[in-house]
């Protein structure tokens, strides 16, 4: 998007919010209005906590398999975007916002965006493969280990003296 079209955005969008909001006011009333934008408000909430915990579901499970999940980190994005535009009080945020939250108008965006990013990986060696995890045990060859103690370790208590 070219950042001359940004400042022309930030008036259109609120300009545009108010005008559907005079014509929905006068066609069903204020106070109805008010309530329907509170309604949607709440109602992006709940989908956003609902569809957010699910999409870290689906990361963990991803991470564990050892795959990186870069179709879930973007559809991530865009539910935390739909989110804030159904937090924001108007219409046609809301409605973009809800649009966020169906999964085939977010795969859309996915394979638009597919192409265009590049997802790095830093950490375990073989071209940032993450190692399947089995179990939860720590590897500690003997060499790692000792009983003496190290005045000098970051283990140690402070202001503890071993005699």
């Amino acid at each position: 998007m070219p950042f001359s079209v940004v400042p022309f955005l930030l008036l259109a969008i609120p300009l545009l919010e108010i005008a559907v909001f005079v014509v929905v006011g006068s066609q069903i009333g204020v106070l109805p209005t008010l309530g329907l934008v509170l309604l949607t408000a709440v109602a992006g909430t709940i989908l956003l906590r609902i569809q957010g915990f699910g999409l870290l579901a689906r990361v963990r499970h991803t991470l564990d398999e050892g795959r990186m999940p870069g179709r879930d980190l973007v559809h991530g994005v865009m539910i935390m975007i739909a989110g804030v535009l159904l937090l924001t009080p108007g219409f046609v945020t809301d409605t973009l916002g809800f649009l966020l939250f169906v999964p085939a108008i977010r795969d859309i965006g996915w394979r638009f965006l597919r192409d265009r990013i590049t997802v790095v990986s830093a950490g375990a060696a073989g071209g940032g493969q993450h190692p399947k995890k089995t179990d939860k045990t720590i590897d500690l060859d003997l060499d790692d280990y000792t009983r003496e103690k190290n005045e000098h370790s970051p283990w140690r208590e402070p202001g503890r003296r071993d005699d």
